[in-house]
């Protein structure tokens, strides 16, 4: 819902300030109506429903994958897409990948969201709707800034979302924001907002490819951007995580294992995660296992925490870098 706008109508309509605490409590509970809200009178639930809309966010259509994943398409109120995803982990955890925009400005090569056209970027109450929206689903713990867009590029709508999360049950440690590598975000999460976790999608040991797989690089080259992730760590006392997406034949090599190690030093600052490709229409392969293990192995032969991330919803199109706004078939049915 829009927060704002929910307070100023209160204000308005003379309420006490609590009236605006106790709609919230109720929504980070799962109710799915003002109607829900109890201990609220019943010509004020009314009211609410009829001038301040219970989300941002309309629902245009749902897609759930053999492994239990779920992905929510939605509208804001200008029509513009989102996406966001909740995963199911056999450990219990409850997952969700939020969007911080609709669409992406960054054309990132191997990412699908780079290739719709960038709408704007979404409000914390658009952000929190996704997480609410999962929320009336099932209690949730986790939550990934990595559907689409770049978050460091919506700094203050992604932070004060950050500030409310816990609220739904997801703390602040288990809240992670990644950036392709925008340093002037990377420079205020090391001094403003609660304490999150920083990813860095890397996907390149170094410029030249890099630049040619994510074009920011060209804007933000690599050593710079690592040397602002050291600073964040420095300033946090958090390990950086490292995206690292596996491609066939680009950047997969035994060599280019090496070559990431050497950059990542001082080796503490910094975990990896390979991802396996997720299909898009980039026209990449990804890595097969024993080329992943190769380079896994290599990591940690010198001293570089690795490991593989485990994927989620790739047939229904909710996998990392798959998000695109577009219907995703129904999973066939498992054999």
């Amino acid at each position: 819902m829009d927060l704002e706008l929910l307070e100023r109508y209160l204000a308005d309509r003379g309420e006490p300030a609590y009236r605006a605490t106790q709609v919230w409590e109720w929504a980070t509970r799962g109710a799915d109506s003002y109607a829900a809200m109890s201990n609220l009178p019943a010509a004020l639930r009314e009211e609410l429903d009829s001038r301040v809309p219970f989300s941002t966010l309309a629902v245009d259509r749902t897609a759930r994958s053999r492994d239990g994943t779920e992905k929510a398409l939605f509208a804001t109120a200008d029509g513009r897409p989102v996406e966001a995803v909740l995963m199911r982990y056999r450990d219990g955890r409850h997952s969700l990948c939020l969007s911080s925009q609709s669409g992406c400005p960054l054309t990132c090569t191997f990412c699908a969201t780079g290739t719709m056209r960038f709408g704007r970027n979404l409000t914390a109450s658009e952000i929190l709707d996704q997480a609410l929206h999962f929320r009336r689903v099932e209690p949730v713990d986790h939550a990934v800034f990595m559907g689409m867009g770049e978050p460091m590029m919506n700094f203050d709508s992604v932070i004060a979302a950050c500030e409310r999360l816990p609220d739904l049950g997801i703390a602040t440690s288990h809240t992670t924001v990644s950036t392709v590598g925008w340093i002037p975000g990377i420079e205020r999460l090391a001094t403003e907002g609660p304490r999150v976790r920083l990813a860095l999608s890397l996907h390149a040991p170094d410029d030249a490819l890099r630049s040619e797989l994510m074009p920011v690089n060209d804007r933000y080259p690599l050593a710079e951007v690592l040397d602002a992730c050291r600073a964040w760590r420095a300033a946090r006392r958090k390990r950086v995580y490292v995206e690292y997406l596996m491609l066939a034949g680009v950047n997969d090599s035994p060599a280019q294992a090496r070559a990431l190690a050497g950059v990542l030093g001082p080796r503490e600052a910094f975990k990896v995660n390979l991802i396996p490709y997720n299909p898009t229409d980039g026209g990449f392969a990804g890595s097969g296992p024993e080329a992943i293990e190769g380079f896994r192995a290599e990591l940690a032969e010198r001293g570089v925490p690795a490991t593989v991330r485990l994927t989620r919803g790739r047939d229904i199109a909710a996998a990392c870098g798959q998000l695109a706004a577009q219907p995703a078939a129904e999973p066939a049915a498992a054999p």
